[in-house]
């Protein structure tokens, strides 16, 4: 009963069959051979016009890098309150920008509206240099809460965004996983919509260690290139990456997997909403679904072996949690089984 993170499966069988079969031979380092070629073809038609990709190995890394590609002397970068970028990321993005700063956007359910980022933004001017100056926007899609942006809700961010000439960035740790979920096309919920660059990720939903940073405004590429090289992140035998997208994307196996984790995560849900002594906590929309359960019920649980986390209690979650109860976060993922599920709903009273 593995719901701790999606991160803790391993590579689905057709990703590392396709990291075996590439691994012999010989093939131009650094992103000069043709499987990089051929998978940064891909990336154009998947979404639909030309863009520059660079294969980086964490999230944290395509995160900082593409806030660093827009970093200014007194920059500020405005994110959710717990985004992956503002909680989780060890100071990353300030680090590799050289000082630029988070600034926190509140909203409830992970995400904020266009309006609470508009006064975010409108707070700083840009002629006033003690306060600093707003230099990007980031979203989270699928987000930490396991929430989805609408397109409309994207569109009305970039908005924003084209107001104060801020590039928007889309943190995509489980791009596949919103993706599904809106039933849409990697074009509409981007750039369509007034994205400027995607943190690709593919190590979540069933990929080894491949992650992307896709840039929709190309003339910004030779600009990361030296940025990704300055913060150790040109891989030399990148074709390990490519590989793994390659299989990735063979026959839509990206969207298959992202679909199962989220159909067993709403699965999931279900035993949470209706067991004798446990609650949602509210609805999910990807693969991370919360509940509320009695502590004792929990450490029933955590000692059966069913593996998730305490969580910390959203500073604008409004529903009273008792003194003996606990939010706990589940993710599911395309190694997840009904099976578990079934075992999980039994432990807890279904």
């Amino acid at each position: 009963m593995h719901f701790s993170s999606d991160n803790w499966a391993g590579a689905h069988p057709r990703i590392a069959e396709s990291l075996t079969r590439h691994a012999a031979g010989f093939e131009p380092a650094y992103g000069g051979g043709d499987l990089d070629a051929a998978v940064t073809r891909r990336f154009c038609e998947i979404f639909e016009r030309e863009v520059a990709v660079f294969f980086v190995g964490t999230g944290t890394a395509a995160n900082a890098l593409s806030l660093t590609l827009h970093a200014r002397p007194g920059g500020i970068a405005f994110c959710h309150r717990g985004a992956h970028i503002m909680e989780d990321e060890c100071g990353a993005p300030e680090y590799l920008s050289g000082g630029g700063r988070l600034r926190a956007v509140d909203g409830p359910f992970g995400k904020f509206s266009a309006d609470a980022l508009e006064r975010s933004v409108a707070r700083f001017f840009p002629q006033i240099v003690h306060d600093g100056r707003a230099c990007a926007i980031s979203i989270t899609q699928a987000t930490e809460a396991g929430t989805v942006y609408s397109l409309d809700e994207i569109e009305g961010i970039s908005a924003v965004a084209g107001k104060f000439a801020l590039p928007l960035h889309m943190d995509g740790a489980r791009f596949a996983n919103a993706l599904v979920s809106l039933d849409t096309t990697p074009a509409e919920m981007t750039w369509k919509r007034g994205v400027d660059m995607v943190s690709f990720g593919g190590t979540k939903n069933g990929c080894w260690c491949a992650e992307a940073i896709v840039l929709f405004d190309t003339s910004k590429a030779d600009e990361l290139a030296f940025i990704r090289k300055r913060a150790a992140q040109l891989f030399s035998k990148s074709r390990f990456i490519a590989a793994q997208f390659d299989a990735y994307f063979a026959d839509d196996l990206w969207l298959e997997t992202a679909r199962h984790a989220n159909a067993t995560a709403a699965a999931l849900a279900d035993v949470l909403r209706t067991a004798p002594l446990t609650r949602l906590a509210w609805e999910p929309q990807a693969n991370e679904v919360f509940g509320i359960m009695r502590r004792d019920t929990m450490d029933r649980a955590l000692a059966a072996g069913a593996r998730f986390y305490e969580w910390h209690v959203p500073a604008d979650f409004a529903e009273p949690i008792a003194p003996d109860e606990v939010l706990c976060r589940f993710v599911t993922s395309f190694a997840t089984s009904r099976g578990e599920i079934d075992t999980f709903a039994r432990l807890v009273g279904n």
